[in-house]
């Protein structure tokens, strides 16, 4: 909320200018929308601010506000349509300025728990021909109104929103395509490995069953055999399913995801599994995928090959920037000769790779008996 008068004269240029940068600097539609009212209401002094982006039904598909608490904001209901003053402003160009709305013939249709609005400024933001939304203030603070310099204020707003909406459907545009390759280069590696392996598997247990009677030893080298493929087909399968970005990360974040992941993997297991966070809160996106990857894969690694009765992953902050990803269990552990021969069958490999992507470092520590601990720095981008 505000706490004083932040309008242009006041905040002048500086103010402007920090507007106009945070637009530029979201990527998220909805984060952009959200920054474009928040500044708008902010640098105009208004009591309200709302952006609406028309669907193709005669409704809104996204009504941002600002200035109205949550609890008003479910009382007021459903979004609201395209009709009377609010469609003006989706088919005009200029702005429209009123001292009253409530005397507009066009007011009509506000639900009864809707904030009471006196003076009123809207104006589209457009890209060329198409618009993209929009912008509407009411409740000028100050007995004067909304002026001539307040409808420049926001003309200059709408056109630099106007940019950011467009960078912004790009990008998510860019990231859609990318998910949809990424979706088709999965499927492709599916069917070139897994169903090979799986067309193999078929084929050697076809082969065991036909041997059980009469040659009992040699079913039991093809049932053998049936497990190694199994095996193997579900390594190909789980190695093309991690190369896809999780989509908990884009919606809940590092540390929700791994906090979520390891609660999991405590209740699924007999080992104890914690998770600790001290002192980081987001990174690079790839930072961020390595460091899930990583420990997923030295999860995977502990509750499978170390037999310890605990496993502590820790995501601390560097004092350089960036994380330390520390997985430890107090398992079997092993001798260091044996890491390289180890390393693939640990996916230790795939982690280095992940870490070296990144520009960060893996360093593995484990003696027998005293378990391993696998770590993995990154830096912040």
């Amino acid at each position: 909320m505000h706490s004083g008068p932040k309008g242009p004269r006041s905040g002048g240029l500086a103010a402007v200018s920090t507007a106009l940068l945070a637009m530029s600097r979201r990527l998220e539609v909805r984060e952009v929308l959200r920054t474009i009212v928040a500044s708008a209401r902010d640098l105009l002094d208004a009591e309200y601010a709302a952006l609406g982006v028309p669907d193709d039904h005669g409704g809104f598909a996204q009504f941002v506000v600002d200035g109205i608490s949550e609890e008003q904001w479910r009382a007021i209901g459903p979004l609201p349509r395209q009709h009377g003053i609010l469609a003006a402003m989706l088919h005009q160009d200029g702005p429209e300025r009123l001292a009253d709305v409530r005397e507009d013939p066009r007011f009509e249709g506000w639900p009864a728990a809707h904030p009471g609005m006196s003076d009123f400024l809207g104006l589209p933001i457009r890209d060329g021909e198409e618009t993209l939304g929009a912008l509407f203030l009411a409740n000028k603070r100050g007995p004067d109104g909304f002026t001539d310099e307040d409808e420049e204020l926001l003309a200059l707003l709408a056109q630099h929103a106007a940019i950011a909406l467009t960078n912004a459907r790009l990008y998510e545009r860019s990231r859609e395509l990318t998910i949809a390759e990424e979706r088709s280069r999965l499927a492709h590696e599916l069917h070139d490995a897994v169903s090979q392996k799986l067309f193999s598997l078929r084929l050697t247990a076809q082969a065991a069953a036909a041997l059980v009677d009469r040659d009992p030893a040699r079913a039991k080298e093809e049932l053998q055999q049936v497990a190694a493929l199994a095996a193997e087909a579900a390594d190909e399968l789980r190695a093309a399913v991690t190369e896809l970005r999780p989509a908990a990360l884009d919606e809940d974040g590092l540390i929700a995801t791994l906090r979520n992941e390891v609660r999991v993997l405590d209740r699924a297991h007999t080992a104890h599994v914690t998770f600790a966070c001290d002192g980081v809160r987001a990174l690079p996106a790839a930072q961020e995928e390595a460091v899930l990857r990583v420990a997923q894969e030295a999860l995977h690694n502990a509750l499978r090959h170390s037999a310890g009765d605990r496993i502590d992953v820790t995501l601390t902050r560097r004092e350089t920037g960036g994380a330390r990803l520390r997985v430890t269990d107090d398992g079997t552990g092993f001798s260091p000769p044996t890491v390289r021969r180890a390393g693939r069958h640990l996916g230790l490999v795939s982690m280095r790779d992940r870490a070296d992507g990144v520009g960060g470092r893996l360093t593995v520590r484990s003696e027998p008996g005293t378990g391993t601990t696998i770590e993995l720095e990154v830096p912040g981008g």
